[in-house]
Order: C-alpha cells, then structure tokens, then sequence
C-alpha cells in the first residue's frame, strides 16, 4: 500500500494545512517513473519528518495543474500552512529528506500571492484548465463518435466563438 496520499480537485485544499511535499506527475513521463520509486520512499518516512507526501496526476487533474501553474514534469512543491515554495534540488532521498530535516524551505523564496494556488488568479487558471478540457472533449465528440471533419468542427468552434462575442458586445 502506497504512502503517498493522492490529491485531486475535490481534496487540494489538504495542501493549506500542515506541512506538504507535493509531485505532479504524468504516468508517460519517462522522469516522472524515475522519481516514482525515491517518492515512495520519502512518503515512508513521512511521518518521521512531520510531512505528508502527496502527489497529483496532471493527466487527470488539469485544473489543479493550472492551479499551481505546472510547466514541466516532475514538479515538486513543498506547502507549510499554505505558504508554497517549487523545490528544484536534486531528486535523491537524502536530499528530500535533508530540505525537510534542514528546514532548507525556509531559503527559498515563498511563491508570490497572486501566484499562490489558492488565490483568486489561480482559481481562474484552473477553471480555464477545466475548459479547454471540455472543449477538447466536445471536439473529440464531435471528430470521434458523430464522425464530423475535423475542419468542420473547428469551424463549429469558430462561429460559436464569434457569436459569443456578438452577444457580449450587445
């Protein structure tokens, strides 16, 4: 049974309290499966570091990956009672548990509040996350099961598109 505690969209908030080491990953990610065994093993010693190790699947939580704005793949957090800071050090067990057991989070500087996951600005980029992902769903249909030329569908988009745009304008 695995140690590290899976986070989605539901249960992101968790994060806010307490202290936190936060991957996000993607199962094709060739780097992300060399991390995957070190990981394990830093969540095994959690509790005697006085941290939860979580992890989140960007491939099926788009919007928490706007949320903290994840470029690229392993992307590791570290969260102290909703403070956030990326670690971008080496990606050895003894050197997550040496940033934890040094407290050398306490160097890096704090992500800027506006850019922080639970501000305002961030809750909009996961709802924009949120609607491409239905938009590329509707695509899909439309291209997959209604057999529609992909042309076409853009041109769906397109209209659709400018017919918002009229309708605000008025």
């Amino acid at each position: 049974r695995s140690s590290v505690r899976v986070l989605c969209g539901s249960n992101w908030s968790l994060v806010l309290q307490g202290q936190w080491m936060l991957e996000f990953y993607a199962p094709w990610c060739p780097a992300c499966q060399q991390l995957e065994a070190t990981w394990e093993s830093f969540a095994r010693e959690s509790e005697r570091l006085g941290l939860t190790v979580g992890k989140v699947d960007v491939t099926q939580e788009p919007g928490l990956s706007g949320r903290f704005f994840v470029t690229t793949l392993p992307t590791i957090y570290h969260a102290n009672d909703g403070v956030f800071r990326r670690y971008r050090g080496s990606r050895t067990l003894e050197d997550l548990q040496g940033y934890i057991l040094e407290r050398k989070w306490e160097a890096v500087e704090p992500v800027a509040g506006w850019k922080s996951p639970s501000s305002i600005m961030m809750h909009g980029m996961a709802g924009l996350f949120h609607f491409s992902g239905w938009i590329r769903q509707i695509h899909n249909y439309l291209t997959g099961t209604l057999g529609v030329h992909v042309w076409i569908s853009y041109a769906i988009f397109i209209l659709a598109t400018l017919l918002i745009g009229l309708f605000l304008g008025l």
